[in-house]
């Protein structure tokens, strides 16, 4: 009761109306126990009971009846409401392993302390949603930024407040639009970080990898640096500007970390410092980007036209005799892109050349950071035909009406019927063979003994 006084004293100072919900009031026996509550000395009390949904319905009418009308939305010079306004936001999760800098980045673009940041690995516990906008050339975008727990190895969880972290980090990358991998500069790419890059392409989201601290990274690569142009100036090479060094510094690391991130090595990488704001405006540029790429749709005729050239210069491999054939190609999604391809045989799309036509799609249409999908779909099976004599017009390849299909059916059973009566007569069938007549038994010759 002490802490409920101490409270109630808070909201009687901040001026706002207040109303006091006494819970576990489970039956109407209770109600008198209520009045022990005016002494924190409000006017609205309710007794309620969450578990039991009882008396809940009044006090949520009340606080309703209070809130003030809805804001009109922004409307354009046409009447028409803002594009901003009317599209849902972008939802982006920030994922990685433990203490790699998740919630530091979070913090730094909003420039906020939204979240808690501490050195401890596993201070993260629950998927929050933060959301974030940005104004670029007189446009403003949405986004919502989910900051996850650190996904470690399952082996490795201790206890069940992990392991639902670990699960509701894996719902935020089937519910996002765009996963940012955050992976440590020091520490480089580790096994789990592939291991979330598989869950990110299952999911089928956008990507952007991140590598942060890269301040602590760069202290000691650029006394290696130093060593190695000593080394090069001693020799009498070429020494090299500190520009010149950093950009190829940037794309050797870069080009490492898509080696061990083969599979998805259509995201772009970006190199950060949360704590120092280190390039967060090219974290941002990335993630307009790849955005603008996941909402592309691809014009029908280039996508047809792009898929022949590519068979017709690689064609697939045959299985049995048999030789994959596109007839038609369309894009039916995009988040992520999706196409489907009507085939003559679903089985003759292999992975490796599913690969290759992927290959093409990005060469031709860009799809920088997605996750493309290709769907095989078989021509459907046509429908046996009927045994039927050939007519004049099946002959001039003139379609057979149903009425001269009737009247060659009604013939063809007419003479089955006129040929079983004919047997039953005692006429011999067409083609039967005479049977042979047996000489009589005197008439056989004797054996000799």
């Amino acid at each position: 009761m002490p802490m409920d006084l101490e409270v109630a004293g808070m909201l009687r100072e901040a001026g706002k109306p207040v109303f006091v919900m006494v819970n576990k009031v489970d039956t109407a026996a209770h109600d008198r126990g209520v009045d022990e509550f005016a002494e924190l000395g409000f006017e609205h009390i309710f007794p309620v009971s969450a578990l039991h949904a009882r008396g809940i319905d009044i006090p949520i009418g009340q606080a309703v009846s209070r809130l003030p009308e809805r804001l009109a939305k922004p409307v354009d010079e046409t009447g028409e409401e803002s594009q901003a306004a009317a599209e849902p936001p972008l939802n982006i999760a920030i994922v990685g392993r433990p203490n790699v800098g998740k919630s530091s980045i979070i913090n730094a673009l909003t420039r906020s302390e939204r979240v808690i940041v501490s050195e401890i690995s596993g201070t993260t516990r629950d998927a929050i949603d933060v959301p974030f906008e940005v104004e670029t050339d007189g446009v403003r975008q949405r986004y919502n930024l989910i900051d996850t727990a650190g996904i470690r190895k399952r082996r490795r969880i201790k206890d069940a407040v992990e392991f639902f972290s670990v699960n509701r980090a894996d719902k935020a990358i089937e519910r996002c639009d765009l996963a940012v991998l955050v992976i440590d500069a020091a520490e480089g790419v580790t096994e789990q970080d592939k291991k979330i890059c598989d869950r990110i392409t299952d999911a089928g989201c956008a990507c952007v990898i991140v590598v942060n601290k890269w301040d602590l990274f760069q202290a000691g690569l650029e006394k290696a640096r130093k060593r190695e142009a000593k080394k090069t100036a001693a020799q009498g090479g070429h020494k090299l500007s500190r520009k010149k060094r950093e950009e190829l510094m940037y794309e050797e690391f870069g080009k490492w970390v898509k080696s061990n991130l083969f599979f998805i090595d259509y995201a772009p990488v970006i190199f950060t410092s949360a704590t120092e704001g280190f390039q967060l405006d090219r974290l941002l540029e990335a993630i307009r980007y790849v955005s603008s790429q996941l909402q592309k749709t691809t014009p029908t005729s280039l996508l047809n036209r792009s898929l022949q050239a590519a068979l017709e210069r690689s064609p697939a491999p045959s299985s049995k005799g048999h030789r994959f054939k596109l007839f038609y190609a369309t894009q039916v999604n995009s988040k992520p892109p999706t196409f489907l391809l009507f085939v003559n045989r679903k089985e003759l799309l292999s992975d490796n050349y599913t690969r290759y036509l992927i290959g093409v799609l990005r060469k031709s249409f860009g799809f920088e950071g997605c996750h493309i999908r290709l769907v095989a779909k078989p021509r459907p099976k046509s429908i046996e035909p009927i045994r039927r004599k050939t007519t004049v017009k099946s002959r001039t390849s003139k379609k057979v009406t149903k009425r001269e299909i009737q009247k060659i059916r009604d013939e063809t059973k007419r003479k089955k019927d006129a040929k079983k009566k004919a047997i039953r007569k005692g006429a011999k069938p067409p083609g039967a063979k005479r049977a042979k007549k047996r000489p009589a038994k005197k008439d056989r010759p004797r054996k000799s003994v």
